[in-house]
């Protein structure tokens, strides 16, 4: 065991299986809060045309395109387009909205809102377009759907050309018309010489859309289509499109990233052999090699196991403030220490550290023990700080020396797997990460997919794109779970679908306690799709689950044979459900429960334990729709 410290002993991981996914990830630090955009009025904008305005509250109507419904308020910024607005041939881009912000390097958090069959975007520095559609009902989504990086354009190109490198996101991760939809965007600006010629192209460096990863290291080598300006430049506003179609934007948040980064100079290295037990006396200790360097690399050492690695030098560090360190080094542990302060302890491989820096020349010293003999000697450091965004500061990001490739199950046919699945937000008991034990994860060829839990007969979540990631469960030993891959939607803790009140303000049961609940299996149709099968309160129970035409959701019809007359059906929950029109209800603005048949009851929105509810008397079968 190595010890950097007198008393301090590294900590690392003996098995192989605990070791896969410890890689050092570039550009992910610690997410900052951002910069909010006030939206309390306008006055964070260029004069505008009045399809822009601020309001409180919006919702879409699913059977009316282009319609957003609004109510007076703060918050939330609507492009409401107006009825036969005139185009405009000198100013083209008259109803776009124009931010005072000018930005370069930019990380850009917001959350919109489509409706039914609109169409808009958001240009980064008023030039490079990333797509706002309702592409609720694609399946594969193409340069025109929301979340694409929108294509170039050249008219002189031959026709079925003219628009080029476009890229579609990975996979279609959209929520319906009318649900408030999250994408995060970070983006760099293209760089210029004092000369003002370009030396680099403005990249997107990566696009989550409602949680999933869609776009990664996109380089632009221009203007996309559309683009307000004919050239580049450093710095740009950000711009939404409001010639196109209705929609609505809110927690917009921004961080950029415009201060120099800190610098490494006089480095010096020390390489010494052997596997040590504690930091040696460096004056009583010949080193193996020693030298300069102007770079953090493992390759100083030309041992393959068992040496320590000493980098010493400056750090330059120009902006004041609090910085972030991620350091990996595989096969071992490593230290940190800045302006004679520890900044990342004795630890393992992958380890993170904070420090509030001054500005100037502070001493710098890194210590990498290497003594796992099968891990690949590598060493990275990455840094973020204020106005910095996370960079590597060493040759490379550092990795465990054994890539896994992930085991992922594709749902080209219907297809189901059981195994175990983790519920994020939820906890069990013990305050631990709920984890349903008998899960079911149903997937189709439509990209609609389900995980039911064989235990309580309840819907745990439901999700649009790629079906599952197997590898927690398969590589190695395994735990026994998987993961969804696509845009998820949680249904919160499973609980009963089916219980008895005495009243509709009883409480619904807690577990299966009391409700003779027995899991029956489940039957296939000819085209592998499941029905499961239970008996509760004396009652047997089929339990069909289809996906909806055009991918839009799941329907859900539940037939229960000899229902007891106080037996209720539990159709959704969360902090705040909203009665639409049509027999549809609005949960957390995330999903839509639409009512097709409860045989004539009468569903009830109630309060519980600072949440509600959406329950139903059992008549016999009940039908209903999950929209997202």
């Amino acid at each position: 065991m190595v010890n950097l410290s007198p008393k301090t002993h590294f900590r690392w991981l003996l098995s192989a299986c605990f070791a896969i996914g410890t890689r050092l990830v570039l550009a992910q630090p610690a997410p900052l809060a951002g910069i909010p955009l006030p939206l309390n009025d306008l006055s964070a904008f260029a004069p505008s045309t009045p399809n822009w305005r601020i309001v409180g509250a919006v919702r879409a109507d699913l059977n009316k395109a282009n319609t957003l419904i609004t109510d007076k308020g703060t918050g939330v910024l609507a492009n409401i387009p107006l009825d036969k607005a005139p185009a405009d041939s000198k100013n083209p881009y008259k109803y776009d909205l124009f931010t005072t912000l000018q930005h370069g390097d930019v990380d850009l958090e917001l959350d919109y809102m489509m409706a039914t069959t609109a169409n808009s975007g958001v240009y980064l520095q008023g030039r490079y377009e990333i797509q706002l559609r309702d592409s609720w009902d694609v399946r594969t989504p193409n340069v025109h759907d929301n979340g694409a990086v929108y294509e170039r354009w050249d008219e002189k190109r031959p026709d079925g050309q003219k628009g080029y490198e476009g890229h579609p996101a990975r996979q279609n991760a959209s929520r319906a018309p009318g649900l408030w939809q999250h994408m995060k965007i970070s983006f760099q600006a293209p760089r210029f010489n004092a000369n003002g010629q370009k030396t680099e192209n403005a990249r997107v460096i990566r696009i989550e859309l409602n949680g999933v990863i869609i776009q990664e290291d996109v380089e632009l080598t221009g203007p996309t289509r559309g683009s307000a300006f004919d050239n580049e430049k450093a710095l740009g506003p950000i711009r939404f499109q409001g010639d196109h179609g209705a929609v609505a934007l809110r927690n917009i948040r921004y961080v950029t990233y415009d201060k120099p980064r800190p610098e490494l100079i006089n480095l010096k290295y020390a390489v010494y052999k052997g596997k040590y037990e504690k930091e040696p006396n460096y004056d009583k200790t010949a080193p193996e090699s020693e030298g300069a360097t102007t770079v953090l690399s493992a390759s100083v050492s030309r041992i393959p196991n068992e040496f320590l690695i000493r980098y010493t030098g400056t750090l330059r560090v120009s902006e004041p403030g609090e910085y972030q360190f991620n350091l990996g080094v595989p096969g071992g542990g490593g230290q940190l220490k800045i302006n004679k302060q520890s900044v990342i302890a004795p630890g393992e491989w992958n380890a993170r550290g904070k420090a509030t820096l001054p500005k100037g020349d502070l001493p710098f010293e890194l210590l990498y023990a290497k003594f796992v003999d099968w891990a690949q000697p590598a060493l990275g450091l990455t840094v973020a700080g204020p106005g910095i965004r996370e960079y590597a500061i060493s040759d490379g990001v550092g990795s465990t020396g054994e890539e896994v490739d992930p085991i992922v199950v594709e749902a080209s046919t219907n297809t189901m797997l059981r195994s175990f699945m983790d519920v994020p937000g939820e906890k069990n008991s013990q305050g631990r990460t709920l984890r349903v034990t008998h899960a079911v994860s149903v997937g189709s060829p439509e990209q609609i997919h389900y995980t039911y839990d064989l235990d309580k007969g309840a819907l745990v979540q439901v999700w649009r794109g790629s079906f599952l990631d197997a590898t927690p469960m398969w590589h190695e030993r395994g735990d026994g779970s998987s993961r969804p891959t696509g845009m998820v939607q949680r249904l919160g803790t499973p609980v009963l679908f089916l219980s008895k009140l005495a009243s509709p303000q009883a409480n619904w049961m807690a577990d299966t306690t009391g409700s003779s609940y027995h899991p029956k299996g489940y039957v296939l149709d000819d085209s592998d799709r499941p029905t499961f099968r239970y008996q509760s309160y004396g009652a047997s129970v089929d339990d069909k689950i289809r996906v909806l035409s055009e991918g839009k959701g799941i329907q859900r019809e539940v037939s229960v044979m000899n229902p007891a007359s106080d037996l209720y059906a539990r159709l959704g929950s969360g902090t705040t459900i909203t009665a639409l029109e049509n027999n549809l209800y609005l949960i957390d603005g995330q999903t839509y429960i639409k009512i097709d048949n409860v045989s004539g009851a009468k569903p009830t929105i109630r309060d519980t334990n600072g949440r509600q509810e959406l329950i139903v008397p059992v008549k016999g079968k009940l039908t209903y729709s999950i929209l997202f």
